[in-house]
């Protein structure tokens, strides 16, 4: 619309000029080569015009003429084009649909029309990974890396081909070109934390997280609960070969996070050797709010080395009387007064938790009370309750139950939380457990149990990245390592 307004305004303009020339007629004459013409005015300005549009339209033919074989040119690479990026097309769909051998035509097709289109080499690889060639899926990757447009593709390639054939330090390096690459990478971060938390390399690994938070990956407060995580491992390392550190991670880790049970515990157990009873039980009482465990108990009660049984129980019952800490207190309440000889507040200290379903350890401490007080016939039916009771709580990482804390997953190898809980149980024995006095179902309402649903396993944890680096003496799984608890009295 605008164009036709301003092609009519130059007519209009012209239409003007040449009106304002007729009105004020003259004569032209010109004189060459001994001759002379005259003509009006008008019909100069006329053969004027007409002489540049005349002119204009042979040098615009004479530039066609001179463009045309570089316009045949372009004309077939067009369709040379036209017909590679068709054939990438359909290369991709191929690949998707996991058709190998249509994949690699359509490749060929397109590499020979797109010469420098990255899709090509992509649209290769993944037909060579359909056909299973790796070698030649290996060199496509290489030859990608050596493009600036698609070094991190080729990068990720390569260590996707590492990681599958096993070679765990060759992932680790093209991962870390690919972060230096571009700190944005997710999936190259996340490789990089993985396989240095996975070789406890937690110097290298904390810059990483560190670069995760700065980047935007995380946020900073799961940065912090992650960076405490390896605070903790780390100094659960260097506990026994080097005090002063480790105090100093695990006082950094219970600041980033002070629900953390096993920082709480280093730094308490350090502290104590070093006569810092006050600071210690300080830092029990912050994390013993937030996530109540048995070894912040035994360690509480441990205070003073050399105490008996008694000051073990007073000192714990003043833990609790801030916070009773649930089950987990009861139960440590329990067991510093069944070993003071204190049977009635052991027993009242666990009857909350000694109907319905009691746990395992419920069961056998109230067994241990009935025996000592001569009735054998009620601490036989305990323990017989026990052997059917649900499972005691264990740390549990990714689903999997582990004797010890670890801060990596020992499904994924990533650092996940690992919480202090009671497995998953299975429906079977669930309905085993239940009272024999309960209804039984209607036979048409009974449903069969999930199938899919696997028992939960109690494993040790075997690769690297599950060995949090607790001392070598470490007996019992979940109580504190003894070297600075004296023994029972």
């Amino acid at each position: 619309m605008i164009r036709l307004i301003w092609r009519f305004g130059l007519l209009v303009a012209l239409a003007a000029v040449f009106a304002w020339i007729a009105d004020r007629p003259g004569t032209l004459t010109i004189r060459w080569l001994g001759r002379e013409i005259e003509m009006s005015f008008v019909v100069g300005v006329a053969l004027a015009f007409l002489a540049v549009v005349a002119i204009w339209f042979v040098w615009s033919l004479f530039r066609r003429l001179w463009h045309s074989p570089q316009a045949v040119g372009q004309y077939w690479q067009f369709r040379k084009n036209r017909k590679g990026y068709d054939s990438l097309s359909r290369g991709i769909i191929a690949a998707g649909a996991g058709d190998a051998v249509a994949a690699s035509k359509h490749a060929a097709i397109a590499g020979n029309a797109l010469a420098d289109e990255p899709l090509v080499n992509v649209l290769a690889a993944q037909a060579a990974q359909l056909k299973g060639d790796r070698n030649s899926v290996k060199r496509i990757f290489e030859a990608m890396t050596k493009s600036p447009d698609t070094e991190a593709l080729g990068l990720r390639g390569l260590f996707a081909e590492a990681r599958q054939s096993g070679d765990v330090a060759l992932a680790r390096r093209h991962a870390e070109r690919a972060l230096a690459l571009n700190p944005r990478l997710a999936w190259a971060s996340a490789a990089v934390l993985q396989l240095q938390s996975a070789s406890k390399d937690w110097p290298a690994a904390a810059a990483t997280l560190a670069q995760q938070v700065k980047s935007g990956l995380l946020t900073q407060a799961e940065g912090n609960k992650k960076l405490a995580a390896m605070q903790a491992a780390q100094a659960l390392t260097l506990e026994d070969s080097n005090r002063a550190q480790a105090l100093d991670l695990a006082l950094k880790a219970h600041k980033l996070d002070p629900s953390l049970v096993p920082a709480a515990l280093v730094a308490a157990r350090v502290l104590i050797a070093q006569a810092s009873q006050r600071r210690a039980a300080k830092i029990i009482r912050e994390t013993w709010v937030l996530s109540p465990h048995p070894d912040l108990a035994e360690v509480q009660a441990h205070m003073m080395p050399g105490d008996g049984p008694d000051a073990r129980f007073e000192r714990l019952r003043d833990l609790l009387k801030e916070d009773k800490g649930g089950i987990e207190g009861a139960v440590a309440l329990a067991r510093a007064a069944i070993k003071a000889q204190r049977w009635e507040i052991a027993r009242d200290a666990l009857k909350p938790y000694a109907e319905n379903r009691p746990q395992a350890r419920v069961c056998a401490l109230m067994a241990d009370v009935e025996e000592a007080q001569g009735d054998k016939g009620r601490a036989r039916e305990w323990l017989a309750r026990a052997i059917t009771a649900p499972r005691d709580p264990i740390w549990v990482s990714d689903g999997v139950a582990s004797p010890r804390w670890t801060p990596v997953s020992p499904v994924s190898g990533e650092i996940v939380p690992c919480e202090w809980k009671a497995p998953f149980e299975m429906p079977e024995q669930l309905e085993a457990d239940a009272p024999a006095t309960a209804p039984a179902p209607a036979p048409a309402a009974i449903e069969a149990p999930p199938k899919a649903i696997e028992a939960p396993k109690m494993v040790v944890p075997q690769r690297a990245p599950d060995d949090p680096g607790l001392p070598e003496d470490f007996d019992t799984p979940s109580t504190p390592s003894r070297k600075t608890l004296p023994a029972d009295g």
